[in-house]
């Protein structure tokens, strides 16, 4: 048994997918602030991200930037694969970059769904695969698996058809990995946003009607920020959450329970 706190993340490194803004970036400075490292995947600049993680860390962790391309899942597999070889081995993996697409159903495209699926399922399911091969072959290691889900993994929504079904497989993804995982030392768990203040969600915030109407419904009576996904991260990626396999975690302000 380790002298650290449960919670801790020190000497840890975690793979997040999209930390250059929104809640990957929330994710990697609380993976920072726990005292873990973080190496931040997705195609757009994490120049910002690296800024500020240095601050939430002290300085006493490190952020690495990796460039890739996550729809491409052979791509994504490919970076993971190289960051265990160059970095050392991967202690952790959040699969939260994901895009949306909004249209009415009757008006849906081909390449709306695509898009949506390709990043928020399939590259999902294709790093999962390649990080557990790299746990499993390393003969004795564990991992933790966090997936972000969200309040449409169990609702409907509208006018967001391929994200709705994107995130619903993303949940049941998680249960059917921890069910496979969860005796071979690798932890699947997921984290169920609400309304969290982020790009996803300008559309909605800045609809004065849609933001009031959403608002009335949070027990909290408040949009969400990034760090109150991180902080549930931070749990399901150290010690203290060891016995958890297959669970989804809403962090909503109460959106569920009303």
């Amino acid at each position: 048994m380790t002298d650290l706190s449960a919670f801790s993340l020190a000497g840890r490194t975690v793979l997040v997918t999209g930390a250059n803004t929104g809640i990957g970036q929330g994710i990697a400075l609380a993976i920072g602030r726990a005292g873990g490292n973080v190496i931040g995947a997705g195609r757009s600049s994490m120049d910002e991200t690296a800024a500020l993680f240095d601050k939430a860390s002290g300085g006493t962790a490190r952020f690495t930037a990796r460039k890739v391309d996550l729809a491409d899942h052979k791509a994504a597999q490919a970076m993971l694969d190289e960051a265990w070889d160059t970095q050392g081995p991967l202690d952790g993996i959040v699969n939260n970059a994901g895009i949306i697409r909004r249209a009415d159903a009757i008006d849906f495209t081909e390449a709306d769904w695509d898009d949506v699926m390709d990043v928020n399922l399939k590259s999902t399911f294709f790093l999962c695969q390649a990080y557990a091969r790299r746990v499993l072959q390393s003969g004795g290691r564990t991992g933790k698996v966090v997936n972000i889900a969200s309040m449409l993994s169990f609702q409907g929504g509208i006018r967001v058809a391929s994200y709705t079904s994107s995130k619903s497989g993303v949940l049941g993804l998680t249960r059917l990995l921890a069910c496979e995982w969860g005796a071979k030392g690798i932890n699947v768990n997921a984290i169920a946003p609400g309304y969290i203040e982020t790009n996803n969600t300008e559309a909605l915030r800045n609809d004065p009607d849609r933001s009031a109407q959403i608002l009335e419904r949070i027990p909290a009576g408040r949009w969400g920020e990034p760090c109150d996904i991180g902080d549930a991260a931070v749990f399901l990626l150290a010690r203290a959450s060891d016995y958890m396999h297959g669970a989804v975690i809403p962090v909503d302000g109460g959106w569920l329970a009303r």
